[in-house]
């Protein structure tokens, strides 16, 4: 930012450093953080597996949380301390070594800034994540197949850890549909602005004539179910069907019908897990993303019913949200907020923060209805 003083500057990022952490609520997260430390060394928590794999996720985040906030308070110090070594010899390297750190140092303090506008009801569960390839064809199935590698990319490089429930591979090349889980607190909450049909324009590598092909693929995000959850499922509504799972091209996965789809009558909802070797695993893990999406259905049902009581319109993310072009030129536009990235194949290979802390800002500037 040129013409303003770097150390304003610093001074700005540290008072806004200071309301992340009262809103973060630094001191608690350090009683959370003991206190979680302490169940994970008591070794009967282990006999049960869910809550163990629980408690050890939510310490592993808090830490990661925690360590974020101080490293970045260390560095607004260290780079106040380097501007000042820079002035004192005036030696214009440190300088430049100090103007790259403080533009790195913006960056992270308004990434972290837009954790503290995640506050909705479900925000800091844990997500799932559905893609289902829509109009195109083949091409619709390689691209609901990139689209789950960008999001697979995306949670590891953040350290996020996923389980692919469920993929369902296409005859000639990708895949009709996936399921998984991004296991990580507040990830619901980073992603579910990413819900709605993503437009990829591009050369098809499957036409022989080379021609340009438009191809859409749909994303659904809902929230990972707890057990405070309370979802009343009718055991006589649902349909079950055992299959044996399969890999691309037809390749047996398993040799026994291990595979289950559940298929809810009422909502015609559809689940299928594949995942594990046990049918009952199985149907526990298609059970549990069952619910999760009963669960968000009632939760929209009941937005929708208040909102109609306000005499407001709702809203709704489930449309064309983001356009992927490859051909003629190459760039990935957000419909919503207009950010727009020239470089396709980084967005491709998981660097969609930009796009998602955008949206996180649009949604909650939507939500409180423009204020």
């Amino acid at each position: 930012m040129a013409g303003i003083d770097p150390e304003e500057q610093l001074k700005e990022l540290g008072a806004t450093l200071s309301s992340i952490e009262q809103v973060l609520d630094i001191d608690a997260m350090r009683r959370d953080i003991s206190e979680l430390r302490e169940q994970a060394a008591d070794p009967e928590l282990w006999n049960d597996q869910e809550r163990a794999q629980s408690v050890t996720r939510r310490l592993s985040y808090l830490e990661s949380e925690l360590g974020r906030v101080e490293s970045l308070r260390q560095r607004i110090d260290d780079a106040g301390t380097l501007y000042e070594l820079a002035r004192e010899m005036e030696d214009e390297d440190t300088r430049k070594e100090a103007d790259d750190e403080l533009a790195g140092l913006v960056k992270a303090v308004q990434l972290l800034e837009v954790r503290t506008l995640m506050s909705g009801e479900y925000d800091e569960r844990e997500a799932l994540v559905t893609i289902n390839a829509q109009a195109g064809g083949i091409d619709a199935a390689d691209w609901a197949l990139q689209l789950q590698r960008m999001y697979l990319r995306w949670a590891e490089r953040h350290g996020y850890p996923t389980e692919v429930y469920e993929t369902s591979y296409a005859e000639e090349a990708g895949i009709k549909s996936t399921t998984f889980a991004v296991k990580a607190p507040y990830a619901y909450g980073t992603l579910r602005g990413e819900h709605g049909t993503h437009r990829l324009v591009r050369i098809s590598p499957f036409d022989n004539a080379s021609r340009r092909q438009t191809s859409f693929a749909g994303l659904d995000v809902v929230p990972v179910v707890e057990r405070s959850d309370h979802v009343d499922i009718d055991e006589s509504e649902l349909r079950i069907d055992v299959y044996r799972s399969s890999g691309p091209g037809g390749q047996g996965v398993n040799t026994t019908d291990s595979a289950v789809r559940i298929t809810h009558l009422p909502s015609g909802i559809v689940v299928s897990c594949q995942n594990e070797r046990s049918q009952l695993q199985n149907r526990a893990s298609a059970m549990n993303v069952l619910q999760a999406k009963l669960l968000e259905r009632k939760r929209k049902q009941e937005a929708e019913t208040m909102s109609q009581l306000r005499g407001e319109g709702t809203s709704s993310w489930g449309t064309q949200i983001r356009n992927y072009v490859l051909h003629p030129y190459q760039i990935v536009k957000d419909l919503r907020t207009g950010v727009e990235v020239g470089n396709p194949t980084a967005v491709l290979d998981g660097d969609i923060d930009d796009f998602i802390e955008a949206e996180i800002r649009w949604m909650r500037q939507a939500e409180s209805g423009g204020q």
